[in-house]
């Protein structure tokens, strides 16, 4: 660290001028960066990828992309046989077909299956697939706009017609309802300047924020590359403008600090700067290190789209050291003095309130503990209780008013159920479809099954056959294709069956993702350390803090418990498949941050005092105000992150919001400080052994 640190300031005018020219080229590249992300959820060699790749190639449409759903609930008295609502219902079809040309459609008009009609013959329901437009995966935002002025003025028997689907729920719910990527920045960019100015009272506090800018746009700039030769999640932009905010914000918070006390305790000029690179900065490095192993282990996975966020978020940690071990060196040596002004609060000292709670945690270590351990405890049981469902989200939490959500109402009242927005796909043999159409209708959990005899559902001997379930259950997809399969070769997809697949694929895989991400933290932690205790602790509670992150998130979102109140979105009965392993990813990474501050500080201060209460007081009372700060800018930029209209994104701000704060205050702030004074002098311990593998220093107990 002292090396990098004396090249940057011996080079101090290429260093600069190298990152300016980084930075320029990432406003260019920010916004081609943010349209070449893409919406992947697929798991390429499971039968629903290999099914739903087979259908769009030989149909045009469908498979891995919605249907557009209209939705008609007929007067009182009308009949769904009539020849009034049946040529109606032709009539939506046309008008459909007529707008978005090329799409497949079906109804009972065209087939006369009581598959498209609730049980007590009033709410009916039309379904068309529309041709994908290329490179978005299977949705058309244009035939959304197209069908629905098409339908406008469209009625059956009198009663108007409503426009429903997954991406007409999309659409209507995005109309307008968020400030955008930029604003949400900004704001996250606004209240982190809030949270230094009271840390830093004086213009040291625009530092790490310029640190942050330059980070993120160098993030935008590797993520553009890595677009060009695959595809990445468009969930990672979110995360390098929001995530990328807080990090680097955080290593420079950490770095900034510790060069402030240096000054206050008389180093001078370069001196001060490399003392605080050699402690801080050496934290910070440890601390890059952990978040982007937690990132590197969702390459592992068999999903394109988790690997995507694993390289493409691993950038953003990446980076930001980059930028903190070079960059701000030389700022500090340059300009630090000039901006440390009017310097209203000195560094000399630890803090005297969290000096103070540290001592009062050491002294009812016991209590603290079991308060932590409880609190953490509840939240861990909720997460048990985790329904995961479609990758896309619940449908009734995507749209909360307009058409689109009048049509899934109607369907949901009816008894039809949202299942109808989703149904499953299955290819078959031509002659084979009607029989297995019948036998699938006897499904538990199935609305109905139809094999249309019109000509955009037939390729040569092949054929399609579309099952309605009421819901989206993974269960009904099993029981669909147990019945599929023992009816001769026929294959299973649509977007249920793939999203199970997808479950099936990276939850089988997160054991070893897991045990990857602890083999390699515990190996760097326990070099840093020069424990064997303190890194298999810190593994333990970042652990259990993940776990307590999902449980407000299935207490938030799955339950109901605050996204009415915060949001107006009602509870969605499930959490996107993907979501855990994301928040698991981010958070077990983020967290570290935090521990790697605290128990680089108390390691520090054991070497000096040899007493282990002594550490763990000094340590909170060096650590505490830093943490609590720069939990709340990360904090801050989850709500700006909140801010954004599509409820997944809502979920995971929610998420990993909750998992800083959990972390930053039931963990840092009570768990940590009251195992560590628990377990005494056995934290600082490490056999001559691994201490010679590690090449590390041993430590006695």
């Amino acid at each position: 660290m002292i090396t990098i640190t004396r090249f940057a300031l011996r080079h101090r005018r290429l260093v600069a001028l190298s990152w300016l020219a980084v930075a320029v080229a990432g406003i260019v590249s920010t916004g081609p960066a943010t349209r070449a992300l893409s919406d992947q959820y697929s798991v390429p060699g499971r039968e629903g990828y290999v099914t739903n790749s087979a259908i769009t190639r030989m149909f045009g449409n469908g498979g891995d992309g919605a249907p557009l759903v209209a939705v008609v609930t007929l007067p009182a008295g009308a009949n769904v046989g009539s020849a009034q609502v049946r040529s109606g219902l032709a009539d939506v079809g046309s008008r459909i077909a007529g707008a978005v040309p090329h799409s497949r459609i079906a109804s009972y008009a065209s087939t006369g299956n009581r598959a498209f009609v609730s049980r007590d013959g009033r709410t009916t329901f039309v379904v068309a697939y529309p041709p994908p437009t290329p490179g978005s995966f299977g949705q058309n935002a244009q035939a959304v706009s197209a069908a629905g002025a098409a339908l406008q003025d469209a009625t059956v028997a009198g009663a108007p017609v409503h426009l429903t689907g997954l991406n007409a729920l999309s659409a209507s719910g995005q109309k307008g309802g968020g400030p955008g990527l930029l604003a949400e920045s900004l704001l996250g960019g606004l209240g982190a300047l809030l949270v230094l100015a009271f840390v830093f009272a004086s213009l040291m506090a625009f530092v790490p924020l310029i640190v942050a800018v330059i980070s993120i746009l160098a993030s935008f700039l590797l993520v553009w590359a890595l677009t060009s030769v695959t595809q990445v999640s468009g969930i990672v932009g979110f995360l390098i403008a929001l995530v990328g905010l807080g990090i680097a914000i955080d290593y420079s918070l950490l770095i900034v600090v510790r060069w402030r006390e240096a000054r206050a305790h008389g180093y001078a000029g370069d001196d001060a700067v490399v003392h605080a690179m050699a402690t801080a900065g050496r934290a910070v490095v440890f601390s890059g290190t952990t978040v982007a192993i937690g990132l590197l282990a969702l390459v592992a996975l068999p999903v394109p789209f988790l690997r995507s966020v694993g390289y493409g978020g691993m950038v953003i940690p990446l980076v930001s050291l980059a930028v903190v071990t070079t960059l701000l060196p030389v700022i500090l040596s340059k300009m630090g003095g000039r901006l440390d002004w009017p310097h209203l609060r000195t560094d000399d000292r630890a803090s005297r309130s969290w000096t103070r709670w540290g001592a009062l945690v050491v002294r009812h270590r016991v209590v603290a503990a079991a308060v932590a351990t409880v609190v953490l405890g509840g939240l861990v049981l909720a997460a048990t209780t985790i329904n995961l469902g479609s990758a896309d989200g619940s449908p009734d939490t995507i749209s909360q008013a307009g058409d689109a959500h009048q049509g899934l109402t109607a369907l949901e009242r009816s008894g039809i159920g949202s299942g109808v927005l989703t149904p499953i796909e299955i290819v078959a043999g031509r002659g084979q479809t009607a029989r297995l159409a019948a036998t699938l209708e006897q499904v538990e959990g199935v609305q109905g099954a139809v094999a249309p005899a019109a000509a955009e559902w037939q390729r040569g001997s092949t054929a399609l056959v579309d099952v309605f379930a009421h819901s989206d259950s993974s269960s009904t997809v099993d029981r669909v294709r147990a019945a599929a399969h023992g009816d001769g070769n026929a294959r299973v997809g649509g977007i249920v069956a793939q999203n199970s697949d997808f479950i099936s694929a990276v939850y089988g895989s997160f054991p070893a993702m897991a045990a990857l991400i602890v083999v390699l933290t515990f190996v760097l932690l326990a070099r840093a350390f020069r424990s064997v205790l303190l890194p298999a602790k810190a593994l333990v509670l970042n652990i259990l803090s993940v776990g307590a992150a999902w449980g407000v998130v299935t207490l938030v979102w799955q339950h109901g418990f605050g996204s009415d109140t915060l949001w107006g979105i009602p509870a969605s009965g499930s959490i996107p498949s993907w979501l855990p392993l994301m928040m698991f990813a981010f958070l077990f990474g983020l967290s570290m941050d935090y521990e790697v501050f605290i128990l680089a500080r108390m390691r520090e201060e054991y070497d000096a005092t040899g007493s282990t209460d002594t550490a763990v007081v000094e340590g909170i009372g060096r650590t505490g105000r830093l943490v609590t700060s720069a939990a709340l800018i990360l904090f801050l930029g989850f709500v700006a992150m909140a801010s954004a209209p599509d409820t997944s994104v809502k979920m995971i701000a929610t998420g990993l919001g909750a998992g800083i704060l959990i972390d930053a205050t039931l963990i840092r702030a009570l768990l940590v400080p009251a195992a560590v004074s628990l377990f005494g002098r056995w934290n600082w311990w490490l056999p001559r052994p691994l201490a010679r593998l590690l090449r590390a220093a041993p430590g006695r107990a």
